[in-house]
C-alpha cells in the first residue's frame, strides 16, 4: 500500500511538472526548429543531403535533451554554476593546446560524434556562473570594488582564451552574455557608460592590434564596394539576395542567389539571407515575431520565478538571445562587420544549437520549478 502511494505521488509529480511547462515557448521553439530544417533543406538544393540530415539529427537530439533538462530541479543548476564555468574554461584551455585547426583557427574539440566548440557553451555557462555569484549578494555589496573586479575576471578569462584561438566575434558575444547579467544584477549604470567611453576612445589602438583578416572585415564593412569580387563579395551578395526577396519572396526552393551559388556560407551565419530571399519581408517579419515571443516568454518566466538566481539567468539569457539575433541579422544586412555570429537554432552548427537548447532547458526548468526558493 505504501509503495503504491509513493508511486502515485511520483507520477503526480511528473505530470505536475509537465503541466507547468510554458507551452507557448515550447511551441515557438519547435516551430523555429521546423523552419530551420526547411531552410536547411533549401540550402541543400531541395534534397536531403548532409546538412539537412545532420541538422535534423541534432535538432531532434538536442530538443529531447532540452525537455530532459526542463524536469531537473532549478536547484541543481544553481549548485553547478561555478563548476560548469570551470569545466568549460578547462575545455577552452584544452582546445588551445590540442584542438582541431581549421581555416587558421583552433576552436573545436573532436568528440567523434560532434566537433564541440567550447566557446559556444561559454555563452550560456557564464550566465549561469554570474547568476549564482549575485544570487545571495546584498544590494550594498553589488557595486563594491571586489565584486566588480571578480565579475570582470569571470568575463575576461574566457574572453582571452577565445581571442587567442583566434575568434574575436565569439569572445565579444561571451562578454555580452556576462555583461547582461551584471546589468540586471544592479551594477551602477555609470560603470557601463565609463566602459563604453573608454572603449570608444581606445578603438584606434584596438584596431592596431587586430589581425589582418579582422582589419579587412572592418574596412569591408565601411566600404564593401572597394573589393566587390574579393572581401566585399559576401556582404554584397547577401544584400542583393535580401533585397531581391521583395515583399513576399521568390518562393520556397526558388532563391536564385542560393541556387546559383552566389551566397557563400548560406547554411551557417548567412542562413537568414537565404530565408529572406525565399520568403521576403513578410516571412522575415514572421520569423522576427517568433523570436520576439521567445524572448518575451523567457523574460516572463524570469519575472514569475521566486528564485533570484532563476530571474538573473532568464533575464541574462533573454538579453543574450536578443543580442545574438540582432548581431546576426545586422551583419547579413551590412549594418555591422561580419563577426561569425550564428542565428539561434536557424544556423547550422552543433555546438551553437547545443548551447542554445541547454539555455532553453534551464529556462524551462525555472518555469517548471517557478515556486522553488533557493536559500
Amino acid at each position: 500500500m505504501y509503495q503504491h502511494t509513493r508511486l502515485t505521488n511520483n507520477n503526480f509529480g511528473f505530470f505536475q511538472k509537465f503541466r507547468n511547462f510554458d507551452y507557448i515557448l515550447l511551441i515557438c521553439i519547435l516551430l523555429l526548429g521546423f523552419i530551420s530544417l526547411a531552410t536547411m533543406y533549401s540550402t541543400d538544393g531541395g534534397k536531403i543531403l548532409f546538412h539537412t540530415k545532420s541538422h535534423f539529427i541534432k535538432l531532434m537530439f538536442f530538443t529531447m535533451m532540452m525537455l530532459f533538462i526542463s524536469f531537473i530541479n532549478i536547484k541543481f543548476w544553481f549548485s553547478i554554476g561555478y563548476l560548469s564555468y570551470i569545466v568549460v574554461v578547462s575545455l577552452l584551455v584544452w582546445t588551445y593546446f590540442f584542438g582541431i585547426t581549421s581555416s587558421g583557427s583552433k576552436r573545436w574539440m573532436d568528440l567523434y560524434f560532434i566537433n564541440l566548440q567550447p566557446s559556444e557553451l561559454m555563452k550560456i555557462f557564464i550566465i549561469l556562473c554570474l547568476a549564482k555569484y549575485f544570487h545571495r549578494m546584498k544590494l550594498e555589496n553589488v557595486n563594491s570594488v571586489y565584486t566588480i573586479l571578480t565579475s570582470l575576471i569571470i568575463i575576461l578569462l574566457p574572453m582571452g582564451l577565445v581571442i587567442v584561438q583566434p575568434d574575436l566575434g565569439t569572445s565579444v558575444l561571451i562578454a555580452v552574455s556576462g555583461i547582461a547579467v551584471l546589468w540586471f544584477a544592479g551594477i551602477n549604470h555609470k560603470y557601463f557608460i565609463y566602459t563604453m567611453l573608454g572603449f570608444v576612445i581606445s578603438l584606434p589602438f584596438v584596431i592596431a592590434f587586430l589581425k589582418p583578416y579582422q582589419k579587412l572585415r572592418v574596412l569591408t564593412f565601411l566600404n564593401p564596394d572597394k573589393d566587390p569580387l574579393g572581401a566585399g563579395y559576401q556582404i554584397i551578395q547577401s544584400k542583393i539576395a535580401v533585397g531581391s526577396g521583395g515583399i513576399f519572396g521568390k518562393g520556397f526552393l526558388k532563391g536564385t542567389q542560393s541556387y546559383l551559388e552566389f551566397l557563400p556560407e548560406k547554411h551557417t551565419d548567412f542562413i537568414f539571407t537565404l530565408f529572406s530571399e525565399e520568403f521576403g519581408f513578410v516571412g522575415s517579419v514572421v520569423l522576427l515575431v517568433i523570436y520576439i515571443i521567445i524572448i518575451y516568454r523567457i523574460i516572463a518566466i524570469g519575472a514569475n520565478s521566486r528564485s533570484y538566481f532563476a530571474k538573473l539567468f532568464c533575464y541574462g539569457f533573454g538579453a543574450a538571445i536578443f543580442v545574438f539575433i540582432t548581431i546576426n541579422m545586422s551583419m547579413v544586412l551590412g549594418l555591422l562587420p561580419i563577426v561569425g555570429s550564428p542565428l539561434p537554432i536557424m544556423s547550422y552548427g552543433g555546438s551553437s544549437m547545443l548551447a542554445t537548447m541547454i539555455g532553453f532547458g534551464i529556462v524551462m526548468s525555472a518555469r517548471v520549478h517557478s515556486q522553488q526558493l533557493i536559500a
